[in-house]
């Protein structure tokens, strides 16, 4: 089983979205996904609540200790690819889905602020040895911003492709419990996901000797 963690002290910069994004790309691209909570805001709860479709299925962590049972038991249930979402802090949750992690991806806004927000993120990921890579979030759609923001990251790291836009479909899909690959499959906000998901899985599948790829799940 591969292990997904979107980590970052940063306050809204969209990783629960993202989360919800790629589990359902990943499920649509033939992953058995499972979501892990570790956020008390309580985002991908309130987004399953509304979900018809059963699956991905969600857990909740709020202890630390949690981490490592719930995705033992994941594993042993056939689960393919756990994302876990963790709060805007860089608490003993969050430093725990860290070091469990294969890739840890940090969601920065192109601003200064998230951006410097991301470096204690980034130092406790480099001290675990995770691999790791930064992904532009909520961006504009053309202007100097984002490209400083993609030259101040590059520097730091790795940066994943494509950048996410800053666009309503990604929420008005969190509203109603689709993501956004099923709220609006032919828009741009689900390229960019899709794409997002494809360098990822590349990233995890091709450098890493485990591969826990399934079948798509058909009924709860």
């Amino acid at each position: 089983m591969h292990v997904l963690a979107l980590v970052t002290q940063k306050g809204g910069s969209g990783k629960s979205t993202l989360a919800v994004g790629l589990a359902v790309a990943a499920m649509e691209h033939e992953e058995r996904v499972a979501l892990i909570e570790a956020d008390a805001q309580g985002t991908i709860s309130r987004w399953k609540q509304r979900r018809e479709n059963c699956f991905p299925r969600v857990e909740c962590v709020a202890d630390p200790a949690e981490i490592e049972p719930v995705l033992s038991r994941l594993q042993a249930e056939g689960i393919g690819l756990a994302i876990i979402d963790t709060a805007a802090t860089n608490n003993a949750l969050a430093l725990r889905a860290i070091s469990n992690a294969d890739l840890c991806l940090i969601p920065a806004r192109p601003s200064p602020a998230d951006i410097e927000a991301a470096i204690p993120t980034l130092l406790a990921i480099r001290r675990g040895n995770r691999r790791f890579a930064f992904i532009l979030n909520q961006t504009p759609t053309r202007g100097c911003r984002l490209s400083e923001a993609a030259t101040s990251l590059n520097s730091l790291g790795v940066l994943a492709l494509p950048f996410i836009g800053q666009r309503n479909d990604h929420q008005d899909a969190l509203g109603v419990g689709l993501g956004v690959t099923e709220f609006a499959p032919e828009g741009k906000a689900s390229d960019e996901i899709v794409g997002l998901w494809r360098w990822i899985s590349e990233h995890i599948f091709t450098e890493s000797n485990h591969h826990g790829q399934g079948a798509v799940e058909t009924a709860c």
